[in-house]
């Protein structure tokens, strides 16, 4: 949920929006894994097409065009406003599973090293493949799922050392 301390940044600048209530908008789930989106006596049609929840990115069609979606909470908003930067090569510990789902591929392997960004495994949760990616530089220690596995939200998926 958009609150009024988020800002969504779509398409690398191309709109903004701020002080959003996400109770304008009327949605209905339809069966095939789209949206029905009525807002201002309009009709959209949506569809997610990628997610990545450490990054806060989505990828979205709506009305057959695309659209990439990028969410600042208020702390991402005032790092930017202050002309900070988080370090890139942040070092991590764990990664673990960011909602409950289905492991359909594991992209790494142990003793591999990985940076920011670097895909590890496929999550399908909600009938949506979700790609797993590093959040910072490591070492894979160990990978503790293997594919077809279900796993919880917050269970550990890779040991990085």
């Amino acid at each position: 949920m958009i609150s009024e301390n988020m800002k969504v940044n779509v398409n690398d600048g191309q709109f903004e929006f701020t002080n959003l209530n996400p109770q304008d908008l009327d949605i209905v789930k339809a069966d095939n894994g789209q949206y029905h989106i009525l807002h201002n006596n309009k009709s959209f049609l949506a569809e997610i097409l990628e997610v990545d929840f450490v990054e806060k990115t989505f990828v979205i069609k709506v009305n057959g065009d695309t659209f990439s979606l990028k969410i600042s909470d208020e702390y991402e908003q005032l790092v930017e406003k202050l002309g900070l930067s988080v370090d890139q090569h942040e070092v991590i510990k764990d990664i673990v599973a960011p909602m409950p789902g289905l492991i359909l591929n594991v992209l790494a392997e142990p003793g591999q090293e990985i940076e920011k960004g670097d895909q590890l495994l496929i999550l399908e949760a909600m009938k949506m493949e979700n790609v797993i990616k590093s959040p910072g530089k490591g070492s894979i220690k160990s990978i503790e799922v293997s594919e077809g596995q279900a796993v919880e939200k917050g269970q550990l998926l890779i040991i990085l050392d």
